[in-house]
């Protein structure tokens, strides 16, 4: 079973990933920010103020791992810490699950600053605030009103790890028994 997770950046896609990682047996991750996909949009604001053409993306180093991990017979589950769902053709075929951890803006911003600037100046922190004020807050609207109503599930991204995890778990094993 092929589940993706998205989420605008700070939503929880690679703290919910890790989760499941632990949960499920015999299960694989693969992080989309691990890749450099060539033959994509550079520019993720300009991306979006074009239309925000999820097959602009050329994912095929990602989809390359998804194939080969789906031809190993050892591995049950494989998790990606995706953000488009289904709206990339290259990918929709692959995936079985998608869920969409909705996480209000402003904790998804508090908890990216955490993490990206915890050692970092004031002075950067905000010209990186007010790039998301001018530019970067598009996108992240462009994510809510495409990838989430795109999704098979819509979690709320404030609720406690656990339980979100537990949630997914409960929607995976439903659709094991339909396919069963």
């Amino acid at each position: 079973m092929v589940i993706s997770v998205a989420a605008v950046s700070g939503g929880g896609k690679t703290t919910i990933t890790k989760e499941l990682m632990k949960r499920l047996d015999n299960s694989k991750a693969l992080y989309f920010d691990d890749y450099e996909f060539r033959e994509s949009p550079a520019d993720i604001c300009k991306w979006v103020e074009d239309g925000a053409d999820y097959n602009e993306w050329n994912l095929e180093p990602f989809t390359t791992d998804v194939c080969s991990i789906l031809d190993d017979p050892t591995v049950n589950y494989i998790i990606l810490d995706y953000p488009f769902a289904y709206l990339n053709n290259g990918m929709s075929d692959y995936i079985d699950l998608s869920i969409y951890i909705e996480t209000p803006l402003d904790i998804a911003m508090a908890r990216r600053i955490i993490r990206d600037f915890s050692d970092d100046t004031v002075g950067n922190i905000l010209n990186d605030l007010t790039h998301y004020l001018s530019y970067g807050r598009t996108a992240y609207l462009e994510m809510e009103m495409s990838v989430k109503p795109s999704s098979d599930i819509v979690l709320d991204g404030v609720l406690p790890i656990e339980r979100t995890v537990n949630q997914i778990l409960k929607q995976i094993r439903k659709r094991e028994k339909y396919f069963t």
